[in-house]
Formats: C-alpha cells, sequence, structure tokens
C-alpha cells in the first residue's frame, strides 16, 4: 500500500494513507519527497515548496491560501492555511452537465407497497407527539405495545419519536415542527401512525390534521389527550392495536429499485471522506439515477466553497437560480446572528486532516456524483422529482438526517471518519472513510468505504455497495437499528416563548 494519494494531478499537496514519520523518503509521481516531519493519517504534505500567501491545492481546486511557507515535505494543516472564503458572491449559469446513461436492466429489492403506490422498505408502528409535553405517554404506549407485537406478525418494529417543540414557537420554528411531523405521518417506511396530542399546544391537533391532508384512516390516528377521560395509554394502545390489525398481513414484494429514494451525509469527516466514502457515495448516487431512482445531497453550509460546482449542474436556469437562493439564504441566516460564514471544520475534522470550509465542501459533494441536479427543496418539502435532489438543511447530523428522511427518503447513507452511532427515523447506514474506524467500531459501522486505499478494487467496492444498500431497503437491520437508536431533531432558528 503506498504511503501518499496524490487526488489530482493539478494538486501541490498529497494525503497520508497511514501515519508517516519524519524523515521518510518516498517517490510521488516521479519526484522524491523527504517527510520533514510526522504527516498524520489523512493529513496533507506539501509536494513541493509552497510559499505564503499561496493557493493550496487538493481535488484540483484551491482549499485556501498558507499563512506561513511550508517546504516541501512539510505539513499543511488548519494551523498554516486559511481559507479564500469571504462575503456574499454574485453566480452565473454556466451549465456543465454529465449525461448518465439509463441502466439496461432494473433491478429490484424486497419492499412493501403502499395503499397509494409508494414503497417503503420498513413496516413499523410509529407514534409520534404533537408536542414534548406528551413525550411520556407516547413512550408508555410504545413500551407496553412491544409486549404485545409477536400477535402482529407483519409489524417488524413499534417506535416512539419524543421530541421538545410543538408549542411555545413562533413564525418558521412552528411551522417547521408541523411540516417535519406531517411529512412523517406520509412516511412510507410506517405501516400505520398514531398521532398523540396533548390539546393545549400551539400544534393544535384541529390544524395539524388539516395540514397532514388525506390519510389511510385504517393506518393512521390521532388522539388529543385531555379530552380522553382516564387512561390516555390505555386508549392509545386501543388505537394502535387497531392501526397493527390492518398492517397485520403486510408482506414484502418486489419493488423496482426506481423507487428507492436515498439520502446523501456525512459527519464527522476526516481526510479520507473525499477519497474513499463520499466518492463511492457519488458513484452509488450515479447508479441509482440510471436505475430512474432518487438521491438527495443536503447540508447547505458544507456547500460553501463547491457550490458553483452544484451550480453548473442544474437542469436549467430556474433550477440554478433556487440553488443560488440555497446557498446565499443559508449565508444570510448566519450573518444574521452574526456568526461567521466559512469557519465550518470542527474539531474532529481538523484532527481527521480537514483545514478549510473549502476542503470540507469539496469532500463532501462527491456524495453526489456527477448526476444533473433535478430540483431544490425548501426544508420539510417532500420529494417530488426523480433524479438528484438539492434540500435545505443545516449540517448538524441529526437535523439534515430527519430532514431528509421527512423528504422521502426510505434509508440515509451517512459517511464517517470518526464514527457516530445515532439514526433518524429511517436506516442510517454508517460508511467509514477508513478501516482504522471499521475495526474499532463494529457495532456503529456498517460498510468499510477504506477498503479503497488498502488496495480492493473500486469496482469490487461498489459492487458490494450496491448489494449492501439493496439488502438493507429488503430488510436487513443497520447497526443503528440492532442498537434501538432512532431519533428525530427539528431544525430551530427563532425565539422560545
Amino acid at each position: 500500500m503506498a504511503e501518499f494519494i496524490k487526488i489530482n494531478p493539478a494538486d501541490n499537496v498529497a494525503v497520508a494513507i497511514k501515519d508517516v514519520e519524519a524523515g521518510g523518503i518516498f517517490d510521488i509521481e516521479g519526484v522524491r519527497i523527504s517527510t520533514l516531519v510526522k504527516i498524520p493519517a489523512g493529513h496533507k504534505m506539501a509536494l513541493r515548496d509552497i510559499s505564503e500567501g499561496e493557493d493550496v491545492i487538493k481535488y484540483g481546486f484551491p482549499i485556501g491560501h498558507l499563512l506561513t511557507d511550508v517546504p516541501q515535505g512539510g505539513l499543511v494543516d488548519h494551523t498554516n492555511i486559511k481559507t479564500n472564503l469571504e462575503g456574499l458572491l454574485e453566480y452565473s449559469y454556466q451549465p456543465d452537465l454529465t449525461h448518465i446513461e439509463p441502466a439496461a436492466e432494473q433491478l429490484y429489492f424486497q419492499g412493501y407497497r403502499r395503499a397509494d403506490g409508494r414503497a417503503g422498505i420498513r413496516n413499523e408502528l410509529w407514534i409520534i407527539p404533537t408536542v414534548g409535553c406528551v413525550n411520556g405517554v407516547v413512550q408508555n404506549i410504545r413500551k407496553q405495545f412491544e409486549a404485545e407485537l409477536q400477535q402482529y406478525p407483519g409489524i417488524e418494529k413499534v417506535i416512539a419519536f419524543p421530541h421538545n417543540y410543538g408549542c411555545s414557537q413562533l413564525g418558521d420554528d412552528h411551522e417547521n415542527t408541523r411540516k417535519i411531523l406531517a411529512d412523517m405521518v406520509h412516511h412510507p417506511n410506517a405501516a400505520g401512525v398514531l398521532v398523540v396530542a396533548l390539546g393545549c399546544e400551539n400544534n393544535q391537533l384541529g390544524a395539524f390534521r388539516e395540514l397532514v391532508g388525506e390519510v389511510d384512516q385504517t393506518r393512521v390516528k390521532f388522539m388529543e389527550s385531555q379530552k380522553i377521560k382516564g387512561d390516555e395509554v390505555e386508549y392509545g394502545l386501543g388505537l394502535l392495536r387497531e392501526i397493527a390489525m390492518a398492517a397485520k398481513d403486510d408482506k414484502r414484494e418486489p419493488v423496482p429499485v426506481s423507487e428507492l429514494k436515498v439520502g446523501l451525509k456525512c459527519g464527522g469527516s476526516d481526510g479520507f471522506s473525499g477519497i474513499t466514502a463520499n466518492p463511492l457515495l457519488g458513484r452509488f448516487s450515479d447508479w441509482i439515477v440510471a436505475q430512474g431512482g432518487t438521491t438527495v445531497l443536503t447540508e447547505v453550509p458544507e456547500m460553501f466553497g463547491a457550490e458553483t460546482i452544484l451550480m453548473s449542474r442544474c437542469q436549467d436556469a430556474a433550477t440554478f437560480d433556487r440553488t443560488v437562493h440555497l446557498i446565499n439564504d443559508f449565508k444570510a441566516y448566519f450573518m444574521k446572528n452574526d456568526q461567521p460564514v466559512y469557519e465550518n471544520p470542527s474539531p474532529g475534522n481538523k484532527a481527521g486532516g480537514i483545514s478549510t470550509l473549502e476542503e470540507k465542501s469539496l469532500g463532501c459533494t462527491q456524495k453526489s456524483g456527477n448526476s444533473t441536479v433535478r430540483d431544490v427543496l425548501l426544508y420539510g418539502d417532500r420529494l417530488k422529482t426523480k433524479g438528484l435532489n438539492l434540500l435545505s438543511a443545516p449540517g448538524n447530523d441529526l437535523v439534515a438526517s430527519t430532514a431528509l428522511a421527512a423528504a422521502g427518503c426510505q434509508i440515509v447513507l451517512f459517511t464517517t471518519g470518526r464514527g457516530t452511532p445515532f439514526g433518524t427515523f429511517v436506516p442510517t447506514a454508517k460508511i467509514s472513510t477508513n478501516s482504522t474506524l471499521a475495526a474499532s467500531k463494529p457495532l456503529w459501522i456498517d460498510f468499510n468505504a477504506g477498503e479503497i486505499v488498502d488496495g480492493r478494487p473500486v469496482a469490487e467496492v461498489d459492487e458490494a455497495f450496491i448489494d449492501f444498500v439493496l439488502s438493507v431497503a429488503s430488510g436487513a437491520p443497520t447497526n443503528n437499528e440492532k442498537s434501538g437508536y432512532s431519533e428525530i431533531a427539528i431544525f430551530k432558528s427563532g425565539v422560545t416563548l
């Protein structure tokens, strides 16, 4: 295995594949380079003398400029590089579209066909509170119903989704809560949903039902706790039993991959994210699009610095304009709150080898592959267009993953170089960027993309990954599901009363 990888011919840095001590001598594209200091795995080594103020090039693009001279063989990291990004930018539509050839053969997974024609990959009962005040009620309903679950063989699991919102919220925060919860009611991974309200909250049940709209009344039921005389938990159990009876005979059947909707997310990124796991998701995204399916890229602040790449892939000027708003609206949100727009990399990112937001974004956006951007969604919107979509949501792992699931994604693919155990309300598969993480956290990591730098052929890894995703879509549990980690988080930007 090579010690360094030069990602793009134009790069003036290479990435260490493993920890490299000072004094090592390496041949990189015919140039003999001696490491002057230790270069940790995932971090960058200067391939030539780079002067103060000069751009550092990685992925073929500038990722910032140096604050000091760095000689050939020196370490380039967050201590000696600064972002080039500042202020708001002017954008122009300059399309550069890549045609993705439709697949010659349509593949299938084993899913659940809903009455409205949509497909789910799980058959679960969900208990959703309209307000945090009834979190205890929904948890008690779940606990008591679990003892009865074996009576309903078609139901895979019962899950409650407590949250802190639904009251004392105004404006966008109130609407965000309502929209995300309504999206969950309609999600095809749910065999049925019990909505539990209190009665005096801002998120009034009557108005919420209007927002939810038409539902299968045998599969979706509502209760208002303050109007129930006696034990509201027992009342809720009765409603849940009715839903379970309607779903008890549900069975998996072949569903075309064209009906898969997949969320693309990364968190705890490191220097390998843009080399292994994110490009793997990009190739998978293009494969899904070729199958006629859908992928969704979010984390808008982690598009900053690479947004022009996405803009050039917009299908038309109207989609480009919506993408510009997507970017600028999030920048305005940062500035409204007097926060720096471009200081994104976290301590974990920096420890893993990511130094600037440009570097992080250029790696992050690789999850979208080369497909044309077909639509741009606001936070809480549900998917309506097949192909690659962009979604407005922050970089926060649980908030963004919840938004992807709420948009209609049946599964979230989550790349990570540092590791994380969480899961949102759909299967949340963790793909490690490096083999060390996969070996140390087997109860977190579902697929190891680090094998790519270990020498496993890329085509072989891609094929194994497609098989993995289709197995999850057909019922194989992800590690977050095995551990019972299923949560939601709703974006909040305003005051709390």
